[in-house]
């Protein structure tokens, strides 16, 4: 795992985040939008800057590699990804010039069920996202000020309130989502635009792509996470709240 060297943070604060996201939202243009914000955050924090990338798709990594070339673009490889979803992330990180940082848990999946029991997922889901995702991600951003990632606002009422710029209290860093406003149609014209490389899990009915056993289709007309942790009540995995 690439750790960055951790510029001084004294740049970095709640205040800064909020006047950043008062000057960004006024821009009507998504893409626009978008590509402000993240040119602004490479600018203001240099190699302090990472984005996240669930490989999904690559449009968080596209948009991030136009406005900071090598941008560093951190995927947590849990254990339990689906092919489909390394396939993504090979193949993004092969065709954009971006720098990945696969990023891992303490313990491999047997190592966990050795000493958790097997299938950790199903008896006690936000333990395992806590061991595979949470505590790796807080390992990994330590070496950087702020991160981005692709959280948008109509993904689900917990993300309503999402904004361009906020201040991550528990990291005690910046937080960019450039893709705050973005809409479905928004997403899939830059996509077609730039032919974006896109999980092919998605053409299959999987709208919110996670670990392989916590992750089914939705249904037309279904909230696009429904499909994320289904029938447990559950609908985030730590990351964003």
């Amino acid at each position: 795992m690439t750790t960055a060297v951790r510029p001084t943070p004294e740049i970095a604060g709640p205040q800064l985040a909020a006047a950043a996201d008062a000057r960004f939202d006024g821009i009507a243009d998504p893409v626009e939008q978008a590509l402000a914000v993240l040119a602004w955050a490479g600018e203001t924090f240099g190699a302090g800057f990472a984005v996240t990338s669930s490989m999904a798709d690559g449009l968080l990594a596209h948009l991030a590699s136009r406005s900071v070339p090598g941008v560093n673009v951190v995927f947590l490889d849990t254990g339990y990804h689906f092919a489909e979803t390394i396939g993504t992330r090979d193949w993004v990180s092969g065709v954009l010039p971006i720098t990945l940082v696969n990023v891992t848990a303490p313990q491999t999946v047997a190592e966990q069920d050795a000493e958790y029991g097997p299938e950790l997922h199903q008896r006690d889901p936000d333990l395992c996202c806590s061991l595979r995702k949470v505590q790796p991600l807080a390992q990994a951003l330590a070496g950087y000020v702020a991160w981005g990632s692709g959280v948008r606002r109509d993904e689900a009422p917990t993300r309503a309130g999402t904004r361009l710029v906020d201040w991550d209290a528990k990291r005690g860093m910046v937080k960019v989502n450039p893709l705050a406003a973005w809409t479905d149609a928004d997403v899939d014209a830059y996509i077609a635009e730039h032919q974006v490389p896109v999980n092919p899990l998605q053409e299959i009915g999987y709208a919110s792509i996670g670990c392989a056993p916590c992750t089914r289709p939705v249904a037309p007309g279904e909230d696009p996470r429904a499909g994320r942790w289904a029938g447990r009540g559950k609908t985030e995995c730590g990351l964003h709240t």
